[in-house]
C-alpha cells in the first residue's frame, strides 16, 4: 500500500509539472527595420541593423550591436538602452527611459528632450556625442569621446562629471 501511495504521489507531481506554465521570462525581438506604437520585451538591433523606433514601448531592455544604428523618438523603456560598438544611437524626443542609457566605444550618439531615471553614460565614442535638454534622475558621465559631447540644458539630480561637467 505504501508503496503504490508514493507511485500516487510521485505520479501527480510528474503531472503537475507537465501542465505547469513555462516559466516566464521575457522574449527578446529583433529590429531591423521601423517599429511603431507597439509594446515588445526587450529588444536587439543585430549587427550593422538599422532599427527606427516611433512611439514604442519596451517593458525591457534595448541593445545596440557593433556597426548597429538606433533612431528612437517617443519611447517608453523600462530597464536600458545599451549599445556598445554602435555606429549611431540616438534617444529624442520625449521618450521616457527607466534605467540608464549607455553608449561605450561607439560612433554618434543623441540624447535630446527626454527623461532619464537613471543614468547617461557615454564612453570612448568616436562620431559626436550631443546630450540636451534632458531630465536626469541619476548621472551624466561621460569620458574619452572625441570629439568631446556637445550640449546643454540638462536638469541632472546627480552628478555631472569629466566631459559632460558642463552639459
Amino acid at each position: 500500500m505504501k508503496r503504490r501511495r508514493g507511485m500516487v504521489v510521485v505520479g501527480a507531481a510528474l503531472m503537475g509539472a507537465a501542465l505547469a506554465p513555462a516559466s516566464a521570462s521575457a522574449e527578446e525581438r529583433t529590429c531591423r527595420g521601423s517599429l511603431g506604437g507597439v509594446t515588445v520585451d526587450n529588444l536587439r538591433i543585430p549587427q550593422g541593423a538599422t532599427c527606427t523606433l516611433t512611439g514604442t514601448r519596451v517593458k525591457g531592455t534595448i541593445k545596440v550591436e557593433r556597426s548597429a544604428t538606433l533612431s528612437a523618438r517617443g519611447v517608453r523603456v523600462v530597464g536600458n538602452v545599451q549599445g556598445e560598438n554602435a555606429r549611431r544611437v540616438d534617444v529624442i524626443r520625449s521618450s521616457r527611459i527607466g534605467g540608464s542609457v549607455q553608449v561605450k566605444q561607439g560612433g554618434a550618439a543623441r540624447v535630446l528632450d527626454s527623461h532619464v531615471n537613471g543614468d547617461i553614460q557615454m564612453f570612448k565614442n568616436t562620431g559626436g556625442v550631443r546630450i540636451a535638454n534632458n531630465r536626469v534622475n541619476g548621472n551624466l558621465q561621460c569620458k574619452e569621446n572625441r570629439p568631446a559631447p556637445t550640449g546643454g540644458g540638462n536638469v541632472v539630480q546627480g552628478n555631472k562629471e569629466d566631459q559632460c561637467a558642463r552639459l
